[in-house]
């Protein structure tokens, strides 16, 4: 590997990537990104993103809507070309205006539109969480590697600055050693119509896997560790609703190092806080999983108040320059993979009334 190579690798493990570490001839070029999927997340947040990054652009969409195809051409500029629907998707490897494919769908699709587009020569860039399975996942990053095109996990978070700071603090350590950690994410949402993906376990519904990998994932980079087992629990507060999936899950990690997390994740009821408890203090982000105004302090009076102008800007176009530069993404699909290893996990403990199951 060549030494810019090396200084490259370097400043993504950090979570810098100026763009002066572009080839020359690379500082201009935008990627294309198709979308696939044109729900509410897709329409809210990243196509509207979208319009606001140096190094990514939308001029794709991947539907199984037809009627939503004229507004989304008519808004964002997009060619009949670069209009696919999900049969015939795969057709995206003739059309080099996309360089991107963006997996925003039930996450129980997430691995069969993957390697559709792996399989079509494009990069890939995929919702959390990333699948039902681990099994699930290692073939999506298997089928990656093989065409030579990257995968990223939509872990915005891991893009906020504020985020940064503390995935830094576990690495330097200024208040000492990790004993515990907490982190709760949730939200008192309106009960899901009849027919909804999220509730139905097999395309991956329930609390613990639409909201889970927030508070799962904080635990794991706030500590920068693995963890070694879990004990949790489920529980339903609208049983008429909630049939067949959890609509909160309360879980206990334990950490190599001897440190515990104390997580929570609810359709129910609002929770978003991130505390780590050291040796030598403390700090904490409060709210931590909010799309804007992430905010926090340590016990020594700083303030963890940096500001980005948009996650999912900032997620992409971060993305965008690991393609170019052609380096390890920030959240390749070992991190995604990871989560479904203790989600897994997690189902298996509440099946069994909370009894530790190891990782």
């Amino acid at each position: 590997m060549s030494n810019r190579r090396h200084f490259l690798q370097g400043l993504a493990s950090l979570g810098l990537l100026p763009s002066y570490a572009l080839h020359a001839s690379d500082k201009s070029k935008k990627l294309g990104v198709a979308l696939v999927g044109l729900g509410r997340y897709s329409r809210n947040q990243l196509a509207p993103a979208l319009q606001l990054t140096e190094h990514c652009e939308l001029r794709g969409i991947v539907t199984g809507s037809p009627e939503k195809i004229p507004v989304w051409q008519q808004r964002y500029g997009i060619k009949d070309a670069n209009v696919y629907s999900y049969d015939n998707m795969h057709e995206v490897a003739n059309n080099d205006d996309i360089d991107v494919i963006y997996v925003v769908v039930p996450t129980s699709l997430h691995k069969k539109f993957t390697l559709i587009a792996a399989n079509a020569g494009k990069h890939v860039w995929c919702e959390k969480p990333m699948a039902i399975t681990a099994d699930d996942c290692q073939t999506m990053i298997d089928a990656c590697d093989k065409n030579r095109v990257q995968l990223t996990i939509g872990y915005r978070l891991r893009h906020e600055p504020n985020t940064q700071t503390v995935i830094q603090y576990a690495q330097s350590k200024p208040y000492g050693d990790i004993k515990s950690v907490v982190a709760r994410a949730g939200y008192q949402g309106g009960a899901p119509e009849k027919g909804d993906w999220r509730l139905n376990r097999s395309m991956g519904g329930g609390a613990a896997y639409d909201m889970g990998v927030y508070p799962l994932n904080a635990a794991r980079y706030v500590t920068g560790e693995e963890p070694i087992s879990v004990a949790a629990e489920h529980k339903v507060y609208r049983p008429d609703v909630f049939t067949e999936v959890d609509e909160a899950t309360f879980f206990n990690l334990e950490f190599p190092s001897g440190a515990v997390a104390e997580c929570a994740t609810s359709v129910y009821e609002n929770m978003n806080q991130l505390r780590a408890d050291c040796a030598d203090g403390w700090y904490q982000l409060s709210p931590f999983q909010s799309y804007s105004g992430v905010k926090g302090e340590t016990s020594d009076g700083v303030q963890l108040n940096k500001t980005v102008a948009n996650q999912q800007a900032a997620q992409m176009d971060n993305d965008a320059l690991s393609i170019l530069a052609d380096i390890t993404p920030r959240v390749p699909g070992l991190v995604g993979l990871n989560d479904i290893k203790v989600v897994e996990a997690i189902l298996e403990s509440a099946k069994q009334s909370g009894s530790r199951v190891a990782i």
